[in-house]
């Protein structure tokens, strides 16, 4: 609170070495800035009443010096902390000297997926938000044999290495895709195939059941004539159609129509609206509204693999997300709007292929944090004509993989949501009775 009580009698003891804030004589770090100012733990505080902290002399120059105040193992083979120049970081990337956490490498993620024509057919961002400390969503681009992967995967806040969990389940799913259409595999039992080892990965991370990383998991492959869409969680994937000539590739700035959500959220408010116990509005509102009832880890039940397919009558751009976009944006209608809003068109002279996908995930993932990037925040754009499967062209590897609803009538649909059962048999993911499910609700 801003004002204070009253009958707070406690008077400043000194000032912070660091950044001059008051500090008070019970005070172990400063409040602003959490630098060390006593380093007295709290068993040898003397008995009368905590010391109060030593005020610096300003007249020597030892003292100003924060490394002589509070001297700390510095490591020459670190980055240097941006806030106060040391290299003592430690193992949780916090500076030991001042507190400041140094910016980690997947932060902030921009990825391009180009085929051999080298038109970009794919990009995602991804963004830790304005409210967490890092970034525990992870996704993964790759293309081959005509077709396009993406997979996006959210850490569970509430699990142990979330961000492990969501790593290892977005690039094992990338690469079992790969590897199944290289095998002449279709699409469904590929993708079924994809979420099942990854699911058995990311089980493969826990020490004990009470130590179990967990994740969500959405995937897509994209084809000439279909998308092919699997998932467990509550990340998503959208259709939106677009206005384009047949002849050009579809710019994500050009959506027309109310487009389509393409997944169904294996969370507490879609269970109660499916129930009929609750209005959507009122299922949202719910404070439980986003706990999980299906996720990838070794605390989950067998995992059910949703699996759908469809073949869209015209061009289009898939949106693949985690529940850091759709928190702000849940419809297909209010993505498309706030595209054709961030996108007038390309810049004279580029084409849409070219210029669409990554400022179009630039758009969305900036319209997330503008209201208020609660989230992780995750975004993957791939535009979809129906084409040959040469005009995808192929793309080498997995693409920098490693850090790098509403209907719609243009919308053919098969949808073979049945919940597969993907239990492993050997198993590595076999299902263990959490005591509460994990929750993705966004930190308030």
């Amino acid at each position: 609170m801003d004002d204070q009580d009253p009958g707070d009698a406690r008077k400043p003891g000194a000032t912070c070495p660091v950044c001059h804030a008051p500090v008070f004589a019970e005070n172990n770090y400063c409040e602003a800035c959490g630098h060390r100012i006593s380093a007295a733990p709290a068993d040898e505080i003397p008995a009368g009443g905590p010391r109060p902290p030593e005020i610096p002399d300003t007249q020597n120059p030892d003292t100003q010096n924060p490394d002589t105040q509070n001297p700390v193992a510095e490591n020459p083979q670190v980055d240097p902390c941006t806030g106060c120049g040391a290299s003592a970081i430690d193992v949780d990337g916090y500076c030991e000297r001042c507190g400041l956490r140094r910016p980690g490498g997947r932060d902030h993620v921009e990825s391009e997926l180009t085929g051999t024509g080298g038109g970009v057919i794919a990009a995602g961002v991804s963004d830790k938000g304005l409210r967490h400390s890092k970034n525990e969503d992870a996704m993964a681009l790759a293309a081959a044999q005509g077709r396009v992967a993406a997979v996006v995967c959210d850490g569970v806040s509430s699990s142990p290495r979330p961000e492990d969990a969501s790593r290892v389940a977005a690039d094992t799913g990338v690469a079992v895709l790969m590897k199944e259409l290289e095998s002449g595999t279709d699409a469904e039992t590929a993708t079924r195939k994809a979420v099942l080892q990854a699911a058995q990965g990311v089980a493969a991370l826990a020490a004990s059941e009470y130590d179990a990383p967990a994740c969500t998991y959405v995937s897509v492959l994209i084809g000439a004539g279909s998308v092919t869409v699997g998932w467990v969680g509550d990340s998503r994937a959208y259709w939106l159609p677009v206005a384009a000539d047949e002849h050009a590739d579809p710019d994500p700035a050009a959506v027309s129509g109310s487009g389509s959500r393409l997944t169904e959220d294996d969370s507490w408010a879609e269970q109660m609206v499916a129930l009929g116990a609750l209005s959507e509005v009122e299922a949202q509102a719910h404070r439980n509204a986003h706990v999980l009832v299906g996720w990838l880890g070794a605390d989950a039940d067998a995992v059910q693999a949703h699996v759908r397919t469809f073949s869209p009558e015209g061009p289009g751009v898939v949106v693949v997300c985690s529940d850091g976009l759709w928190n702000y944006l849940p419809e297909a209608a209010t993505i498309g709007g706030a595209l054709a809003e961030a996108l007038p068109g390309p810049p004279a002279g580029v084409s849409a292929a070219a210029a669409g996908p990554l400022a179009a995930a630039r758009s969305l993932v900036d319209v997330a944090l503008d209201s208020g990037g609660r989230d992780n925040i995750t975004v993957v754009v791939i535009p979809f004509r129906p084409m040959a499967p040469t005009d995808l062209a192929d793309a080498a590897g997995l693409a920098d993989s490693s850090y790098t609803s509403d209907s719609t009538d243009s919308t053919d649909s098969t949808d073979s949501t049945d919940s597969t059962d993907c239990t492993d048999p050997a198993g590595l993911a076999g299902p263990v009775e959490p005591p509460e499910p994990p929750s993705t609700e966004p930190a308030e």
